[in-house]
């Protein structure tokens, strides 16, 4: 069999870093796993070929090749999927489809014209769909039926597939599933509140694989929340520990987990140990009342900025995601956060307008108000778009917020100086490497950043002031805090992409009401 694995194009977002990629000659940040896991996961006797959109289009070559074709995709994926299924069935070809937006939403897909839907995890519905190939069906549709999986068995995935010189990091994973209840959250619908854990051997082999493979950058550990089961986490980590420092510390690793990580020293110190170097927090928002409401209940047990603060300091870079619109949220909210991130001088804030995403906790009490918009089901977890709902307070007031957010965090002097805050006292890391010489790509970025940043823009006196200090007051953290300088270059581009979507989108919303105001009148007189 013929395999064309084809993943769909992501829109510019906030974690596109366009402009910071370009600076090292990179195309994309992360590979795709999942459908690398699903080339493992088939028989190894069929042929496969990888084409990434987000680096390059497949060929009609590649059409003709195909005998079968598999999409997977996210939500905020899901036009060009639907594009790509489309355009197989124009050609004659077999479609089979998954992935996180197909289980949530898989009316979509099946109108589109796909002829597998292989919803769930794949290690349970992917032998589903190749019997139905060996017995000769055309369609068919494959659920777990609410059985999860048991990662043990998930072999090593096909990192060989894909072209590691476009890539800025690589992607593992170690465990499915997060124990908490976060009523916005499709996490817990996808994949259950039973974390569920790879073993140590298994995470070490992908390693080891990308090792053999040459890589030597960054890896991102793409679980949900890493410390979900904390107690297989550090037994991981006590074993990851020592591989790395016989390897000579060959990647940097960040991650995802829930902010009570800031009361397990023993945890951060086994993740610092194992040459952890960021994780990104679901902070949502400083409003206790919004957390409560939302179900987010760990974040209100310890002062959130401590715990920003204690992850910091133990060495770990801070990036931290927030929200805007929860139900009952006082007018402020933005200024509340935008505080918030300067206070903890967090460089790396993302920001996004409530979703009520599919089959969520949240989507089923809007829907029970009345209060979920025609277009719910297609909610998507984006940076540009407006809240799929009647919020609790105006939605201009919400959306203005949202834009100030983006704006004023992500101005360039004020930027820069929340890295240098976050930088200057993180504790740096005490594992000796042998010294390799800087590649000539990262000397001509470095040269481009001290352009644009140290001479060209009104940063200059800035820029070369904290460069200096960080020098001299804390060296073993240059080359992160140099990277975090870095992503400016993106940032300054995006929020302006935020500013005009959102503007546009707020226009029609506007005009959409008045116009309805307008009729309603109208019919009364």
């Amino acid at each position: 069999m013929r395999v064309l694995l084809l993943y769909p194009l992501f829109p510019k977002s906030f974690w596109s870093f366009d402009k910071a990629l370009e600076l090292i000659g990179r195309k994309v940040s992360l590979p795709p796993l999942s459908l690398i896991t699903v080339a493992a996961i088939l028989p190894q006797t069929w042929e496969f070929r990888l084409v990434d959109r987000n680096v390059g289009y497949e060929s009609e070559a590649d059409w003709y090749w195909a005998e079968l074709v598999i999409i997977s995709g996210m939500i905020v994926q899901k036009d060009d999927m639907l594009f790509l299924i489309e355009s197989a069935k124009r050609r004659g070809k077999r479609v089979a489809v998954g992935g996180p937006y197909v289980t949530s939403v898989p009316e979509a897909a099946q109108e589109a014209g796909a002829d597998f839907l292989v919803l769930d995890e794949g290690e349970i519905t992917l032998p589903l769909l190749v019997e139905a190939l060996e017995q000769g069906k055309t369609s068919g549709i494959f659920r777990a039926n609410g059985e999860k999986p048991d990662v043990t068995t998930t072999p090593i995935p096909r990192f060989d597939l894909l072209n590691l010189n476009v890539y800025s990091d690589m992607s593992v994973q170690f465990s499915r599933g997060c124990p908490y209840q976060c009523e916005f959250c499709d996490i817990i619908v996808l994949y259950g509140r039973k974390p569920r854990t790879k073993t140590p051997t298994q995470l070490l082999a992908e390693l080891q694989m990308l090792y053999d493979l040459g890589w030597r950058r960054s890896i991102f550990v793409v679980d949900d929340n890493f410390i979900g089961n904390k107690r297989n986490a550090k037994l991981m980590l006590r074993e990851l520990a020592p591989w790395m420092a016989e390897h000579d510390y060959p990647f940097s690793l960040s991650t995802e987990a829930s902010v009570d990580l800031a009361q397990d020293q023993e945890l951060l110190d086994l993740m610092i140990a194992a040459n952890f170097s960021a994780v990104f927090l679901g902070i949502e928002t400083p409003d206790t009342e919004s957390l409560s409401l939302t179900q987010k209940f760990q974040n209100t047990r310890n002062s959130l900025i401590e715990s920003v603060q204690t992850i910091n300091r133990a060495g770990l870079r801070v990036m931290a995601g927030f929200i805007i619109g929860f139900d009952g949220e006082k007018s402020g909210a933005g200024d509340r956060i935008i505080d918030f991130v300067e206070a903890t001088a967090i460089p790396q804030a993302l920001f996004s307008m409530l979703q009520a995403l599919p089959n969520t906790a949240l989507s089923h009490r809007l829907q029970k108000e009345g209060r979920l918009l025609e277009t719910g089901t297609e909610a998507n977890a984006h940076q540009t778009t407006l809240i799929n709902f009647i919020p609790t307070r105006p939605l201009e007031e919400i959306a203005r917020e949202y834009i100030r957010c983006f704006w004023d965090l992500y101005e360039p002097d004020r930027y820069l100086a929340r890295v240098y805050r976050h930088f200057i006292d993180m504790k740096p890391k005490s594992h000796k490497r042998k010294f390799k010489p800087p590649e000539l790509v990262d000397l001509q970025a470095l040269f481009i950043i001290c352009w644009r940043q140290g001479l060209k823009r009104n940063t200059r006196w800035q820029f070369w002031q904290q460069l200096f200090s960080i020098i001299r007051h804390n060296p073993g953290v240059f080359k992160h805090y140099l990277t975090s300088c870095a992503h400016l270059e993106h940032f300054i581009d995006y929020r302006q992409i935020v500013r005009n979507e959102i503007e546009i989108q707020l226009a029609n919303y506007v005009s959409l009401e008045l116009k309805t105001t307008q009729l309603a009148a109208h019919r009364s007189i």
